[in-house]
């Protein structure tokens, strides 16, 4: 058993340095190939924080493990919102723009209530994934338009978060250095997510829990370390647009192009049924976990420490209730 935690513990080492390799040397060549902040912001950095999500998820279902593929997703998006920003918010209160309240959450929201009634047949097929890739991919340019036309009007909220994030990453200037981050980033996160899958299944076979279980919990902690580092680091700086809006997006990303991707290319059923599993909890948790920050947020635009340590409480009241089911 202690084995098996050690190389689960290097396999999400290698998800976590390498999707850093991979932004950082992604990032630095398209800015070397002339590609404007806003783009390399909302294209290589934002996808690069949600690749070990997607690489985790691609490999548990082509593997035939379709619950720590779902799980994954779910699981990192209540823990993105109520452990992290929790978290954050306990280091400072976290203060975002209009935008982040008026908009992103919303979007957030709706995006889980469509996985949702995606979900209701226990099954997502080619046909949903496609639905859901075309949904990042609208994300995406409604993302770069917004930005645009922040910029343009002198507001500059989202463009200076994206600026901010492209600093913070670094910039490289050998060629050869880029590609060879890319290339160590891409065989990281590939073997990470090997070494993952592989180390989770077999615990769950040792403790004998279901895949569900080994999804929502350590796979999706461990594959949200990016975010984690990303938002209390940001949070710490006082940088708290970056610190919000980092989850919010995560969040959004890791449904639409992790489970997008992943059923387009093998469909993912959910063993047992969506409702009779007791997925659908998971579902609820995650929708009530997005609601919350726009309800703390709806009139000062800030989480304070008090929303924090409730954010916090209940994610630890959630993982109680995911181990008394696994009992």
């Amino acid at each position: 058993m202690i084995t098996l935690i050690f190389f689960c513990i290097i396999g999400f080492l290698l998800l976590y340095y390498g999707a850093e390799w991979l932004v950082k040397g992604s990032s630095s060549l398209a800015r070397s190939l002339g590609v404007t902040p806003v783009v390399i912001g909302l294209t290589v950095v934002a996808f690069g924080t949600s690749t070990p999500e997607f690489v985790v998820s691609l490999i548990s279902s082509i593997k035939g493990n379709s619950m720590i593929a779902v799980g994954n997703v779910i699981g990192s998006n209540i823990f993105n919102i109520s452990f992290i920003l929790g978290i954050s918010a306990l280091f400072r209160p976290l203060t975002s723009s209009r935008s982040v309240v008026k908009r992103d959450i919303p979007i957030m929201l709706g995006v889980s209530l469509f996985i949702l009634l995606l979900s209701l047949d226990s099954r997502l097929g080619r046909l949903e994934g496609a639905t859901l890739f075309a949904g990042i991919v609208l994300y995406t340019y409604f993302n770069y338009y917004m930005a645009k036309k922040e910029s343009r009007q002198g507001q500059g909220n989202f463009t200076g978060q994206l600026e901010s994030e492209k600093e913070e990453i670094g910039y490289i200037r050998s060629r050869s250095r880029q590609i060879v981050l890319i290339l160590a980033g891409l065989v990281g996160v590939i073997a990470g997510a090997q070494i993952v899958v592989d180390s989770a299944v077999k615990i769950m076979e040792v403790l004998g829990v279901s895949e569900k279980f080994i999804g929502l919990t350590i796979v999706a902690c461990g594959t949200s370390l990016p975010e984690l580092a990303t938002s209390v680091v940001a949070a710490i700086r006082k940088e708290m647009d970056i610190s919000i809006g980092n989850l919010v997006g995560s969040n959004v990303f890791n449904i639409l192009s992790v489970l997008g991707a992943a059923s387009l290319i093998r469909p993912i059923p959910i063993p047992g049924g969506f409702i009779e599993s007791g997925m659908i909890i998971d579902y609820m948790v995650m929708i009530f976990t997005s609601f919350l920050p726009w309800l703390f947020m709806r009139k000062g635009f800030t989480v304070n420490r008090g929303d924090g340590l409730l954010l916090v409480i209940i994610y630890f009241g959630y993982l109680a209730y995911l181990i008394i089911q696994a009992l």
